[in-house]
Formats: C-alpha cells, structure tokens, sequence
C-alpha cells in the first residue's frame, strides 16, 4: 500500500513549487509535502483531493471549488505519462515520468496553463 496519496497534476506542481500558494496553511503543508517527496515514498495517484489539498481553502469538505478544471489537469497528466488512476508507484518513477513526458516536451502549459499560478511555472 502507498503512504501518500497525490493528484496527479501535483506532479507538475511540486516540481514548480516556490513556497508561494493559498493560504499560509497550504504552503506549509505543500513545502511539508515537497520535502517528504524528497524521500521517495510510495504514491497512489488520484482525481480527486489529496494530502496535498489537505489544507487548501478551496477544499471545502473534502471537494475541490476548481474540481472541473483541476480534474482536466489530473487527465492531461495521466494521458502524458502513461498512467492511470489508482496506480501506485515511487515517487521518484512518478517524476521522472512528468518531467520526460511534460515538462521536457513544452506540454505543461497545454495542460494547466489556466491555473493562476501558471506564471511561476517556468
């Protein structure tokens, strides 16, 4: 079994990420998060909130403000890297797979390029 569970469109996020985010509460948990993914854990990947929305305020119980959007990220992200939701894998498999299959090919801004954080993502 996995120890965190992560959306998939996180993969691009966390790569990007510059302590910028939110709400205060989120970017701590999200640097938490960075720093754990640090470690190599084991990953589920999801469609829908993760540890990471954990402290999001757009969370509101237990459901994504943005689901409609944030879940056509989650999809761009699975079709890119071969994947499916529910598969579990390291960390570090995961990444590669983003950065290979996204972020090396100029894809990122196809797939999220509406987020309001897209500016920092370069």
């Amino acid at each position: 079994m996995a120890d965190y569970k992560i959306r998939a469109h996180h993969g691009m996020c966390l790569f990007y990420f510059q302590g910028k985010g939110y709400s205060g509460e989120f970017v701590e948990n999200m640097t938490k998060m960075k720093e754990i993914m640090g470690t190599n854990p084991r990953i589920t990947l999801l469609g829908q909130t993760d540890d990471i929305c954990r402290r999001c305020p757009s969370n509101i119980e237990g459901c994504c403000e943005s689901a409609e959007k944030v879940a056509r990220y989650d999809r761009g992200v699975l079709e890119r890297t071969g994947l499916r939701e529910g598969d579990e894998l390291k960390w570090d498999e995961f990444e590669k797979l983003v950065i290979e299959n996204i972020l090396k090919v100029n894809k990122r801004e196809e797939i999220c390029g509406d987020c309001q954080w897209s500016s920092i993502c370069i």
